[in-house]
């Protein structure tokens, strides 16, 4: 008689959606953040397969919780949207985010730095633009081959995939959708939907005020034709036609 040896089971892997880290160390940090995700989130919000992340754990191997990163901002083309609690890349069709968006810090670290790098470079991300918020520096690398290369010229550059155009001005990052018009933040947004509020509550007000006019006039007229009536019937109760006056 045989007896079959059971082989244990193996345990679940657990990918942890939080590596711990703040998603930003101070607030012109975490506003740029906000605000590039912003853009890119109205820039692409009618295209569902086109899905957008910022802070967002990427794994890309699976079976490996420590291969990890999570990108200030992320774009991946061909995954719908929706919530995530990580980015599991073999669960999305095995497609790598092709361009990603670092915000540097004070508490940044140049080792730290050259790892993000070559971790997009060897992951296959397509397009990687860091951002220096203090020294209003932007640098940008474009895959060519199995390479990462360094972007020569920033200024006025477009990204192939994105299609939107970076620009320092006065020392900062300006970036501008494929219509000309720029980036907006969440305060901007709110204040031009305000705005739209309030043009919007002018015109209904408007057309309430002719439509009441209108109303008023409507109702002058009604009254001039009863009082034209009633003077035509005494007229003709006196015997007189009024149409020969």
């Amino acid at each position: 008689m045989v007896t079959q040896l059971q082989v244990p089971a193996k345990p679940d892997i657990i990918y942890p959606d939080s590596d711990g880290e703040p998603m930003a160390d101070n607030t012109k940090q975490f506003d740029l953040i906000v605000a590039i995700k912003l853009g890119l989130e109205l820039l692409f919000a009618n295209d569902n397969t086109i899905f957008v992340a910022g802070n967002l754990l990427w794994y890309p191997i699976e079976g490996d919780n420590k291969t990890r990163i999570a990108p200030d901002v992320m774009v991946i083309f061909g995954r719908e949207k929706g919530d995530r609690g990580s980015y599991q890349q073999w669960r999305e069709n095995n497609i790598a985010p092709q361009v990603v968006f670092e915000i540097l810090s004070p508490g940044n670290r140049l080792k730290e730095m050259i790892n993000k790098y070559r971790f997009y470079q060897r992951y296959g991300v397509e397009e990687y633009y860091l951002y220096d918020p203090d020294e209003g520096e932007l640098i940008g690398c474009l895959r060519g081959g199995n390479e990462l290369e360094a972007i020569e010229e920033m200024a006025g550059w477009v990204s192939p995939r994105l299609g939107i155009r970076f620009e320092i001005l006065e020392g900062e990052l300006v970036i501008y959708r494929p219509d000309g018009e720029p980036f907006t933040n969440y305060v901007e947004l709110a204040q031009q939907l305000e705005q739209q509020r309030q043009e919007k509550e002018q015109q209904r007000q408007e057309k309430e005020q002719e439509r009441q006019r209108a109303e008023e006039a409507e109702s002058l007229l009604q009254e001039e034709r009863h009082r034209s009536q009633t003077l035509e019937a005494k007229l003709r109760e006196l015997g007189i036609n009024p149409n020969q006056l």
